[in-house]
Order: C-alpha cells, then structure tokens, then sequence
C-alpha cells in the first residue's frame, strides 16, 4: 500500500491530509501493532476513507475525526483477527480458566467494568480534553504526539518545523496546565 502514497495529487486534499497527517498516524498504528507495514496499511485505509467521503472534514474537528476513523480501524482489524485465531487458543494445563460447572471465567480474571467505574472513567476522559481545549492548538497537538502518541520529540520538532528547546517548551507548558488543572498526581 505504500505504493498508494505515491500516487496522491501534489496539491489535492489527499496531499494536504498526508503531510498534515502521515507521522502521527504512523506513530498511532506502530504504537498498537509494532509493525510498520500495519502501520502504513491502516495509515493508509484512513486516507482512503477520508478521501471517499462526499462531504467535506469539518476543519475544527478533523484531527479528532481522523483518530476515531484511525481507532475503529484497529477495533475493527483487532476483531477479524481474533475471529481468526480463536481456534488456536488451548490450555497448557487441560483446563481453560473457567469453572466446568458454569461455563463462566473465574471472577479474578474479568477486569471490573461496573456503570460506575464506566461513568467514572468518562466524565475523567471529557476533563482532561476539555482542559487540552483550553491550550492552544499547537501546545495541545505537541503534548497529545508526545505523551500520548509517543513520538521522539526531535520528530515533532521535525513536523511541525520548530526546535526540540520548542518542543521541551510546549509539552512542559501542557504538563503544568493539566497540573494546575487537576492536581498533582
């Protein structure tokens, strides 16, 4: 698929979105699967899906919606492959962690997913973007690569056309707003 690439126009929107989009979204995917050709396929199939879209990307809301395409992306290729693999899963001691009785995993091996905890989770998910929507575009873009995507800050540096001190400067600003925000951690 990397041969794709090649064939987007110099100046249409499928050039703009990979020069914009290209390192992130291979720093997203190599993150998740730790393969670059994987990484280059589903960095790939977001173009792709973006580019097919009759409707133009809302600009103040792109990023986001190219990450939930990136991320459904994974979700989706996360099921096919376990679809794929589920016979090939066996016990090493004859058993398969569940009680023969009920058919059901022991209740130490089922991670706690409650309303509660649900709810929890994303009112705390909805502060923490709501306090990066307080930074500015490029210091909330900087922090979210760094800390989150966890690209090399000389390639954001690189992206963006600034200095790695510029970098340093942006995801330390970030850091001391969403500390004054919610507190030390």
């Amino acid at each position: 698929m990397a041969a794709d690439r090649d064939k987007l126009p110099d100046d249409g929107p499928g050039a703009r979105l990979d020069a914009r989009f290209r390192a992130p979204l291979m720093s997203f995917f190599l993150r998740r699967t730790g393969s670059r050709q994987d990484a280059e396929d589903l960095t790939q199939e977001v173009f792709v899906r973006i580019l097919r879209r009759e409707d133009e990307l809302p600009s103040a809301f792109a990023e986001v919606f190219i990450f939930k395409i990136a991320a459904n992306l994974l979700r989706d290729r996360g099921r096919q492959w376990g679809s794929r693999r589920k016979g090939e899963h066996f016990s090493i001691d004859g058993t398969d962690g569940a009680d023969p009785s009920s058919g059901r995993l022991p209740r130490d091996l089922i991670e706690d997913l409650g309303p509660e905890r649900v709810l929890l989770s994303q009112e705390a998910l909805a502060a923490a973007l709501q306090a990066l929507e307080e930074l500015g575009e490029r210091t909330r873009d900087v922090f979210v690569l760094y800390r989150l995507e966890k690209m090399k800050q000389r390639e954001i540096a690189a992206l963006y056309g600034i200095s790695v001190s510029s970098v340093e400067k942006y995801v330390a600003r970030a850091t001391e707003h969403l500390a004054l925000v919610f507190g030390p951690l």
